[in-house]
């Protein structure tokens, strides 16, 4: 059974003009998505910029809110739940962000922020708990648990997604959506945040929303991937498959584009 499976999701967004700001349109930036994400498996979403495929891992989470369609976790359709009755599932679906400089607070030491979670999540924890948790996620990560007392200004882009995933982890989710999270980060510190995902999920049996606009990065990751544009999944397909025999113009397209050693 899968642990996740969207169907026919939509996430359109209304375009007002006029004298009067009446609605003259809409952008279907998702427009009739469907796919499913197994336990500990890793599905690709690629695409170029504005293809529509980080709003796709937002909606699913519920950071935006859908237009129509489904999104079924674990068995149940969480689409139509309110706040309240989703926030405890919030601790299962977790998100690493593109942007390891502008998704950590500045004001907050790393401590503080791989421990938000747990403040809101496990509010009975002791303080000592805490900061054993928030050590041991550190170490799972590959940074030293004294470094809990710097702040984010101090890190390096690679070392703050590291905060990142670490953050994500913190309670313990079934699912992560990766929105982007090796893009701003040099190549060879790519790499590393690529196998530590790969070590996470092997170890802790997670299944993953890998999206980005690199197919050379999402071959390495990736069982299964789909290729977005204009709102929609126009291929889909077993990662080899996609790589070694591509069917849609589009997907040869970025393919193409993808750098070659000499």
């Amino acid at each position: 059974m899968p642990l996740l499976e969207v169907k026919d999701l939509r996430t359109w967004f209304p375009v007002f003009g006029g004298v009067f700001r009446q609605r003259v349109g809409e952008i279907r930036a998702v427009d009739g998505v469907s796919f499913s994400v197994e336990p500990g498996r890793t599905v690709g979403l690629v695409g170029e910029s504005g293809s529509g495929k980080t709003t796709v891992g937002r909606t699913i989470l519920k950071l935006i809110p859908a237009t129509s369609g489904s999104v079924g976790f674990a068995g149940r359709d969480i689409l139509p739940l309110g706040e309240r009755e989703f926030r405890p599932m919030r601790r299962e679906m977790q998100m690493i962000f593109q942007d390891p400089f502008g998704s950590l607070n500045p004001r907050f030491t790393v401590g503080e922020i791989v421990a938000e979670a747990l403040d809101i999540h496990f509010p009975k924890m002791s303080r000592g708990d805490r900061r054993e948790r928030v050590a041991e996620l550190l170490r799972l990560v590959g940074l030293r648990p004294e470094m809990m007392a710097r702040y984010p200004h101090e890190f390096s882009g690679g070392q703050r997604q590291r905060i990142g995933i670490a953050r994500a982890l913190a309670v313990e989710p079934k699912f992560i959506v990766c929105d982007e999270p090796v893009s701003a980060l040099d190549v060879s510190v790519q790499a590393q945040i690529v196998n530590l995902l790969q070590d996470l999920q092997a170890q802790f049996g997670i299944a993953y929303l890998f999206i980005a606009h690199d197919l050379a990065v999402v071959e390495h990751i990736s069982d299964h991937v789909l290729v977005m544009h204009r709102g929609k999944i126009v291929e889909s397909a077993p990662a080899g498959e996609i790589y070694n025999n591509p069917r849609h113009d589009y997907t040869k397209s970025l393919l193409a584009a993808v750098p070659q050693l000499a």
